[in-house]
């Protein structure tokens, strides 16, 4: 497996992807399901976040405990889809800082559009973490961290619940500076540039829409 990816395996991920994977599941129990794999997930993509410390005084007595050191996190929705990591996300690390980037893919060139942009300030200074929910033919991935860093964002990471082969490639190999966090790493993108076995269209799902 590539150097620069992670899979987050866990049974309960792997369990809970399954059921999101079905066709009979609803969009309701989708966009649930999402919520606690981006918690899940979250773990795993700031396990080696740095730390300080703080004098706090406990009920027994006054001791330096540890917290995240340096300003807050930036988490970063790919618009539309990327919106059902990021809650889950946020339920773990309510005080991060919110930006969105609203990307499409042109069913036809299957190459980005952006029409929207807006991301926290000193975002150089952030741990940025850009999340959604397919890696595919990343072209909006890439698109969207290349912005990130033309904004002056230095630390990202990238979290996907789904991966391709194909767009592990060619993210790293626009973007290995860029850890790769995912679920799974299904087989291969199908003619429409699809994953395959995958879940269909993730913000249609979530949203009841096609």
């Amino acid at each position: 497996m590539n150097s620069n990816v992670t899979l987050v395996d866990h049974p309960l991920i792997q369990h809970k992807l399954t059921l999101m994977r079905e066709t009979g599941t609803s969009s309701a129990v989708f966009r649930q399901l999402l919520r606690e794999i981006s918690t899940l997930l979250t773990y795993e993509v700031l396990r080696d976040i740095p730390l300080t410390t703080k004098k706090i005084t406990t009920p027994m007595q006054e001791m330096d405990a540890p917290v995240i050191a340096g300003r807050k996190l930036a988490f970063i929705s790919i618009l539309r889809a990327g919106n059902g990591l990021l809650d889950g996300m946020l339920d773990l690390v309510p005080l991060a800082r919110v930006g969105h980037i609203g990307i499409y893919r042109d069913h036809d060139t299957l190459e980005p559009v952006e029409y929207y942009m807006k991301v926290p300030s000193e975002i150089g200074d952030r741990l940025v973490i850009a999340v959604d929910p397919m890696l595919a033919t990343a072209n909006s991935a890439s698109a969207a961290i290349t912005r990130l860093k033309e904004v002056g964002a230095k630390n990202i990471k990238f979290v996907c619940l789904l991966s391709a082969p194909e767009g592990i490639e060619a993210l790293t190999a626009e973007h290995p500076d860029v850890p790769i966090f995912t679920a799974a790493i299904d087989e291969k993108l199908n003619e429409k540039g699809y994953i395959l076995p995958g879940l269909g269209d993730a913000g249609d799902r979530m949203y009841g829409t096609k």
